[in-house]
């Protein structure tokens, strides 16, 4: 037999609409009256029900129904902000964000990474290295205060790939060594949402969380 879109069966989803039954508030509220009403009408009238525990049984029925009106309420309200967070995320697509890593990025025979001192620093030395850690060239920078920086390398000269190319910062004050934090620079491809939580997906393929952005370049 052949079915048209005129005599096709209509199917239900069941799972879906006793999902819906449990967890409407309204439908709650239906069923806890009809269980007062059947337990009014079947009461021993020699024993009636007790005003206080029909009163505290409403009030449990209240509080259950309140509950679950605010945790729709707070579905939706959490529904609609990762919405409005990927849309603000779509506004970062194309721009350059700096974040923690080693990664070297290199386009137009020109490389450019960043990275931040917790103090300022007499002399800071950038290694430009391979995926294997040899070193093809090193960037002088001087003395740099305290913060976050940006640094660019003459890869011109570079005749090997600059695909893996990592760098390393040494920064000191006079003969003592320093903490800096390496800082990769990628583009802004994509924008979505996880776990409530605004996700970017960079040029150099990693995915990263929106409070992982160092700075914007």
């Amino acid at each position: 037999m052949i079915l048209s879109a005129t005599n096709a069966p209509t199917v239900t989803d069941s799972s879906s609409t006793k999902a819906n039954a449990s967890t409407d508030p309204a439908a709650a509220q239906d069923r806890f009256l009809k269980l007062l009403v059947a337990q009014l009408n079947n009461q021993d009238p020699m024993n009636p029900l007790d005003n206080a525990q029909m009163t505290s049984q409403i009030a449990q029925i209240n509080t259950v129904t309140g509950i679950q009106q605010l945790n729709q309420t707070m579905q939706s309200m959490a529904s609609q902000f990762n919405s409005l967070q990927v849309m603000q995320g779509t506004a970062l697509v194309g721009r350059n964000v700096l974040t923690e890593g080693s990664s070297l990025a290199v386009a137009d025979k020109a490389g450019k990474g960043g990275f931040e001192l917790g103090s300022a620093a007499t002399n800071v030395k950038i290694e430009v290295t391979t995926a294997g850690g040899q070193v093809v060239d090193t960037i002088d920078l001087g003395a740099k205060a305290a913060g976050r920086h940006t640094f660019d390398w003459d890869a011109s000269q570079y005749t090997g790939s600059t695909e893996g190319l990592q760098f390393r910062v040494t920064a000191v004050n006079g003969s003592t060594k320093l903490d800096s934090t390496a800082l990769n620079l990628a583009k802004v491809t994509a924008a979505g949402a996880e776990d409530g939580q605004l996700v970017l997906s960079l040029s150099n393929g990693k995915t990263i969380n929106y409070s992982q952005i160092k700075a914007l370049v």
